[in-house]
């Protein structure tokens, strides 16, 4: 592999070439493509726009980060600054580079937009932002160019799989008690953790490189290296099983319809992200973080808890205030 990190630190070194002048808007699009832009928008998707593009979005976003962590962990390669002091490191990542999270969350969810909203135009911006976002990873020295393009088909493949199954698979779990969709929910959630688990113990006799901590830290990044973790992956199948069950329970009650007024919508997004920062931040603060097995179930739990705010307990709440009406969607 080492031939074809070389050819990498050519590639990312020549774009860091070009001037600084690069870096504010490779910021920009890095942003565009992360976790905590798009756990900004889904909320305001689900809540005040449309609940079934909110949902259809959230999901590649989970299932797509899940993939993207047992990935990782698997493949377990550096990132361009690590590797090299050649690179500077205009960003910091504690997690391993392949595939490129950013280039894989934005093919799937930019991809997902264009799909549900088949316009010419909104297809050629997608495409144009999923490429600036995997440009911009390699210009900000945190990933090579095979990361991004792997991150990019492994998105494709993902955004693919879901638009195939997603009405024959959802109209089979509507078909289901409560009971049963819960179970499944939480049945899929352990299965992706699972994913991540075996590649994870593997790990734990593998012997990091010492040179990456020492490039890393010569690079000046406030975050080091802190690859071999569950958090990520108890993050998001956390947050997919909560966003399941709630929808289960929310549909048994009338579901939920992002319809209204502009002030409806606006105080439903006010009103739910209070919520998501009590559970976030609050939770958060009180419970304990590590890589032990406790911090790990109240991680979970954690997460679970905002996912079931998102598609159940703000919904239940708006509806409560008449700040929206129930609607199977």
């Amino acid at each position: 592999m080492e031939w074809l990190w070389e050819l990498g630190i050519v590639v990312v070194s020549a774009l860091q070439s070009l001037g600084g002048w690069l870096e504010t808007p490779m910021q920009f699009f890095s942003f565009l493509g992360s976790e905590e832009f798009f756990l900004l928008v889904l909320p305001i998707l689900y809540w005040s726009v449309n609940a079934d593009v909110g949902l259809r979005v959230g999901v590649i976003l989970l299932l797509s980060g899940a993939l993207n962590d047992a990935l990782k962990l698997a493949f377990h390669g550096p990132r361009p600054y690590w590797y090299s002091p050649a690179v500077k490191a205009l960003s910091a990542e504690t997690s391993f580079g392949v595939p490129s999270g950013h280039a894989q969350i934005a093919a799937g969810v930019w991809g997902m937009l264009a799909a549900l909203l088949n316009r010419a135009w909104v297809w050629g911006l997608a495409i144009f932002i999923i490429f600036m976002i995997g440009l911009s990873r390699l210009y900000l020295g945190v990933h090579f160019p095979h990361d991004v393009l792997l991150g990019w088909l492994v998105g494709g493949f993902v955004l693919w799989g879901l638009l195939r199954a997603w009405d024959r698979v959802a109209a089979w779990v509507k078909g289901q008690s409560l009971g049963r969709q819960v179970g499944l929910a939480f049945g899929f959630s352990i299965l992706l953790l699972l994913g991540s688990a075996v590649p994870y113990l593997a790990l734990q006799s593998w012997d990091f490189p010492a040179a990456w901590i020492t490039n890393a830290t010569a690079g000046g990044v406030e975050e080091l290296p802190h690859p071999i973790t569950l958090n990520g992956i108890l993050t998001t199948s956390g947050t997919l099983f909560g966003l399941f069950a709630g929808l289960a329970w929310m549909n048994t009650q009338g579901g939920f319809s992002a319809q209204g007024t502009v002030n409806q919508r606006a105080l439903r997004y006010i009103v739910g992200v209070l919520g998501v920062g009590v559970l976030w931040f609050g939770l958060g603060a009180i419970f304990p973080r590590g890589d032990e097995l406790l911090p790990y179930i109240l991680r979970f739990v954690r997460y679970s808890l905002v996912g079931l705010w998102v598609s159940a307990g703000a919904p239940w709440l708006f509806i409560k205030l008449k700040l929206a009406h129930g609607l199977q969607i």
